[in-house]
């Protein structure tokens, strides 16, 4: 008994030195968010007030105090995040995170995203203010590094800090460019299909395609997608997210009950803890500004004041094409071009990877840029692949953008910042204080000579399929105060570009089909109002589907089940509310039908990378289900039957209601959508599962939402019938003109990634419920901050 006495009060005291531990050690992790800290190079004292979101609101005598602080605090909450995201385009990933993300670094280490941050750099201007203030802006977050607790995140992985430069803040922007792009999980796919099934199947996907004689297929599937699924496998293992959309609309004084312009954007981004977005606001006598931040970046993307608001959306034009270049055939170092064989540059490139060896690989790059054979081994094509982006292809003047976009003290000068965006192509929205509403196309836009398919690989060997001129930004869509009193985005179709529809990888017309009608519908709106619609889960295109869908099938066909499930799509108005049952029905019925109308043709991976090219799939959805004759229809696996739209669409309920009978139950009644759509935010580490997921990631929850409604919970489509929500709104933002200090955002989980802070998920269920907080502007009330931090100079 005494023993057992002994092993309990010995056990009693690890325990509590455990518990002591752990609540010494979680206080010590905590950002400093009261009291004084001194660093060196201020000129005067700067206050931070934090808000009741863990929102800094500096407060300095001059913008270089102001920014250097602003790197002091964003690291002291963000450093983690800042650190992943700068390994991205440097192709450093595997040294923390291990052998598993060697292929990313070999991909994007290879774009030539850090040859050109270095040209971009030594070209800058060195006495500008934009230079200025970001050099202030990496020296606080460089002082924190120094001077602050090292996050656990460095702990756990063993990865020492490091100091930040500014080719780590262009590796910011060129990944940034990047995943803004879908050519390159697209066009491979696309040429395949030509190639191996026809121009016919091209043609039907919406491609311009050549005129002549269909090539005939083996009738089995032949399509691989080899490039597709390597650089899709290369997100999914990315610990960062990538962009993936974008709601916009900025109400002009006609539009608005007040009066004044009403400003509304929630960029769309795969979802993550921490959040993408980081929120300040930096007031000086000479300048004011409430931001919202990438790691790593001291100009906001997304902003306003007293005078303007800006945001944006993606333009979704195409920027990245890919030639067929063709080796001398004595010599593999050289290849062909209209005026002779030219050397490929090549390049060594080693990345360490954590517990093994170095990997080290060499790359060759051709006039348009990287050979694709050398990045992504899974390549069987022996023809070089070069991978030509505009982004690294052109001057980049993306520092000065951010710093002009923000600093702007008209629309003419924020327009003259605006111009010089080169990529990625970005919808850029503009609304301020004098009642001005606009929004720019902004990206560097290109023509190619007539009928050239650019969606498909080009000739890099004859000169013909190259870049014939630029355009000129007066060239690119754009409307400034336009005749209905507002403007809008939604990654859809821009209207024509030099008197031509701009190729690009546009969404479809839901979204924007739902913003315009609401807009049109009411005559005069308020901030409650436009609030309240950045939440609508409700699609008018689902209903036109549907419509078209039953208009094929026979009711004497279907059994008791299957017509229930017909009266609920037939009821359905369209909202994809968690309670509900017709969005489950919906959304297994469009994967059996996109399953029996394309995978035969594609094959099974094929068809997988079909269902991951977001913008292709979701556009042949109502495309599709509009033709009644398709060269798709038949299913070349059953030679004795030639398939017709109604024998796939009665196939595709049938299949949709049994398989959902055997997931959910025979009572339709509970096949609620909350039942298989769910969100979790992940963190980086909480992705290895167990108790760090518990600990590090933010959810699951159940949501509203579905793909391509205003809400957007974008997941993807796939035969488990079970959605896992991997993007959607990374901060909704309604800026009210006529009440400008009462403007309100929300963040899907919280300000901070630090796991120990009070806002690391302290705005999720806030998010979830459509809820907001309030961006301060008032001077008065952000002092009455019961957090209040003193910089000092040294």
């Amino acid at each position: 008994m005494k023993v057992l006495k002994k092993l309990v009060f010995f056990l009693l005291i690890i325990t509590s030195l455990l518990v002591l531990g752990y609540f010494i050690f979680s206080n010590l992790q905590k950002p400093t968010y009261q009291g004084e800290v001194s660093v060196e190079g201020l000129k005067d004292k700067v206050t931070v007030f934090y808000d009741e979101a863990g929102v800094p609101h500096i407060n300095a005598q001059n913008q270089e105090d102001a920014y250097q602080v602003f790197g002091y605090v964003h690291a002291q909450d963000r450093l983690w995040q800042m650190e992943v995201i700068r390994r991205i385009a440097a192709g450093r990933l595997s040294e923390i995170f291990g052998k598993e993300l060697i292929r990313a670094d070999k991909f994007f280490g290879s774009l030539g995203i850090e040859e050109a941050a270095v040209k971009t750099i030594h070209n800058l201007d060195k006495n500008s203010k934009a230079y200025q203030l970001a050099l202030a802006y990496l020296k606080g977050i460089n002082q924190f590094i120094k001077e602050g607790t090292t996050p656990l995140e460095f702990h756990l992985v063993g990865v020492e800090k490091e100091e930040y430069t500014l080719k780590d803040m262009y590796n910011v922007f060129g990944y940034m460019a990047f995943s803004f792009a879908a050519a390159h999980k697209t066009d491979p796919l696309l040429n395949e299909i030509k190639q191996n099934l026809g121009v016919d199947y091209l043609a039907e996907l919406g491609i311009q395609t050549e005129h002549g004689q269909l090539i005939k297929n083996a009738r089995k599937p032949v399509v691989q997608a080899q490039m597709t699924a390597a650089i899709n496998k290369i997100y999914e293992k990315l610990p960062v997210p990538s962009f993936i959309g974008s709601n916009s609309w900025v109400l002009g004084p006609k539009k608005t009950k007040n009066g004044k312009v009403i400003f509304a954007n929630d960029p769309h981004i795969n979802f993550s803890q921490p959040s993408v977005w980081y929120q300040s606001h930096i007031k000086t006598p000479d300048f004011e500004l409430y931001g919202f931040n990438l790691a790593l970046t001291p100009f906001p993307l997304l902003g306003h004041n007293r005078n303007f608001a800006y945001g944006l959306t993606m333009l979704e034009n195409d920027d990245v094409d890919f030639y067929i270049e063709k080796d001398h055939p004595e010599n593999q170092n050289q290849y062909k071009t209209v005026d002779g064989y030219k050397n490929y540059k090549t390049y060594s490139r080693t990345i360490k990877v954590k517990e093994e060896k170095d990997s080290t690989f060499q790359v060759r790059v051709s006039q348009h840029g990287p050979i694709m054979n050398d990045i992504v081994e899974q390549i069987q094509d022996e023809r070089p692949i070069a991978m030509k982006w505009i982004y690294t292809h052109l001057p980049n003047q993306l520092l000065d953008v951010c710093y002009e976009m923000s600093h702007a003290n008209s629309l003419s000068e924020f327009k003259r910042g605006v111009s010089k965006i080169h990529a990625p192509g970005l919808n850029v929205m503009y609304g301020d204080a004098k009642d001005n509403v606009a929004w720019f196309g902004a990206a560097k836009l290109y023509q190619f000579r007539d009928s050239l398919n650019t969606k498909v690989y080009l000739d890099g060997t004859t000169g013909k399929d190259e870049i014939i001129n630029f355009l000129n930004f007066g060239e690119n869509p754009q409307a400034i105060n336009p005749d209905w009193g507002y403007v809008y985005s939604a990654n859809n179709q821009p209207d024509s570009v030099a008197g031509k529809l701009y190729p690009g990888y546009y969404l479809p017309e839901d979204r924007a089909k739902r913003i315009v009608t609401y807009i049109e519908e009411k005559e005069k709106f308020t901030k409650e109002d436009v609030s309240r619609m950045m939440n609508n889960v409700n699609s008018l295109v689902v209903k036109e589907v549907i419509h078209k869908a039953l208009k094929s099938i026979s009711e004497n066909d279907l059994n008791t089940k299957e017509k229930e499930a017909v009266q609920f799509l037939t009821a359905w108005d369209g909202n994809y509310y968690k309670e509900s049952v017709a969005p489950t029905i919906y959304t297994k019925f469009i994967y059996q039908f996109l399953e029996n109308t394309y995978e035969d043709e594609l094959g099974e991976k094929a068809f997988l990378q079909f269902l991951d090219g977001a913008p292709l799939q979701k556009k042949m959805i109502a495309i599709q289900m509009n033709r009644e004759a398709s060269v798709w229809w038949d299913n070349i696996n059953t030679k004795e039957i030639k398939e017709d739209k109604k024998q796939i669409v009665t196939a595709s309920l049938k299949e949709a209601v049994a398989f959902l009978e055997k997931q959910l139950g025979t009572d339709l009644n509970t096949w609620k959508w909350k039942r298989v759509l769910s969100v979790e935010h992940k963190h980086p580490i909480g992705k290895a599962g167990g108790l760090l997921r518990e600990f590090f990631n933010v959810g699951p929850f159940e949501t509203n939402g579905g793909n391509e409604v205003i809400n957007n919970h974008i997941f993807r489509l796939n035969a488990s019938g079970i959605y896992k929500v991997i993007g959607g709104p990374s901060t909704r933002r309604v800026i009210d003109f006529s009440d400008i200090e009462n403007s309100i955002s929300i963040l899907p989980t919280g300000q901070s990634g630090n796991r120990f802070s009070p806002y690391y998920k302290d705005q999720a269920q806030k998010y979830l419920e459509g809820k907001y907080i309030k961006m301060k502007l008032n001077q008065e009330e952000i002092q009455k901050s019961k957090n209040k931090l003193e910089f000092l100079p040294k």
